[in-house]
């Protein structure tokens, strides 16, 4: 577990499925755009239990890494952070994210990111992390630059919401080079355990 101003990052565990199923339902008109597999593989209870077993699965063979935010006093699930796309050979991985409506504008997405990045370098021993987003969604645009992401290039109809056109998303990338004048910008010591 890793923790950052009273939440958590933790790797999905089977018991998150209620949660998980309570937070998707509750975000489902800010989800349906940018998370429309997640959204519908959570509907139900039933359905996150399916979700949560599959993506404990990919996380133990490393094939793609969801991380619950909690809040620690109360244990509530306030968002989510992917590591996906993961390729090894290049050493390289995406960040996706989302936060419920309560919580956004608080900077938690903006340390997640920023704490499971020095994460992804030391532990996982990634060379690059990249973010995808449309240039309209300014708070994640703001969470990149954030993080010092740096803007390489717009990825023309890289992207398709349910119901609509193609849209050309931006990508923003981190590599463990750039960070060689930030070192520890999370104050985190320099070996992050997960407890799975």
């Amino acid at each position: 577990m890793l923790s950052f101003n009273g939440y958590s990052l933790e790797p999905i565990q089977p018991q998150d499925a209620w949660n998980l199923c309570h937070f998707i339902v509750a975000n489902e008109d800010r989800l349906k755009r940018y998370f429309p597999k997640t959204l519908e593989q959570n509907l139900t209870p039933d359905l996150s239990k399916f979700f949560v077993q599959k993506k404990v699965k990919q996380f133990n063979l490393k094939e793609e890494l969801l991380f619950t935010i909690k809040e620690n006093k109360s244990g509530e699930l306030v968002g989510l952070v992917y590591i996906k796309e993961l390729n090894w050979n290049k050493k390289q991985g995406e960040f996706a994210y989302c936060i419920g409506y309560p919580y956004e504008r608080k900077g938690i997405i903006t340390k997640a990111i920023s704490t499971l990045s020095e994460y992804a370098f030391i532990n996982l021993g990634l060379e690059t992390l990249q973010i995808i987003v449309h240039k309209d969604n300014i708070a994640s645009v703001k969470i990149a630059e954030k993080c010092h992401f740096i803007w390489k290039r717009t990825l023309n109809n890289a992207f398709t919401p349910p119901g609509e056109n193609p849209l050309n998303m931006e990508l923003y990338e981190l590599s463990r080079r750039d960070l060689s004048g930030f070192e520890n910008l999370t104050g985190l010591n320099r070996s992050h355990k997960i407890n799975k």
